[in-house]
């Protein structure tokens, strides 16, 4: 594996926990909103990794020749929505979004998951910044050798 392509798959792991730790902070932030634009409470949205396609095909090929290699590495699939966990129906009649009987639907967000998948992607960012640097300098010392 050449050098610059460990600096794409490191980058591209930066990227995605960046991303993932955005979201985290979008769930953290509603916690306690009952009510969205389409009259629902917030429901925990959830980032999906999958690996950079790495299969070649000849138009693929002819492209990286003509040009600089853009890595490969791991990219966001996509953002779901969390509809396995149910809201949290809590007992408030005085609220605004009560229902008939009084309870308040609250979003499916768990505080101490999401500081537990915030302190994941800390981590895993922290871990791609270490290997970034780590290939970093055997490049330069790669360089200093060649003088």
């Amino acid at each position: 594996m050449g050098m610059f392509r460990s600096f794409g798959i490191n980058s591209s792991g930066m990227t995605a926990q960046r991303f993932r730790t955005d979201i985290i902070s979008q769930n953290v932030a509603n916690a306690s909103t009952t009510r969205t634009e389409n009259g629902t409470p917030y429901r925990r949205k959830i980032v999906s990794f999958a690996e950079k396609s790495t299969t070649p095909s000849f138009s693929s090929v002819l492209a990286k020749a003509n040009s600089s290699y853009s890595g490969s590495g791991v990219k966001v699939s996509e953002v779901s929505e969390d509809i396995e966990n149910d809201f949290v129906m809590k007992y408030d009649p005085s609220h605004p979004d009560a229902d008939e009987n009084g309870y308040v639907s609250y979003p499916n967000v768990n505080i101490v998951t999401e500081m537990t998948d915030l302190i994941d992607a800390s981590r895993s960012y922290e871990a791609n910044a270490t290997a970034f640097s780590a290939s970093k300098s055997m490049a330069v010392k790669g360089l200093e050798m060649a003088k």
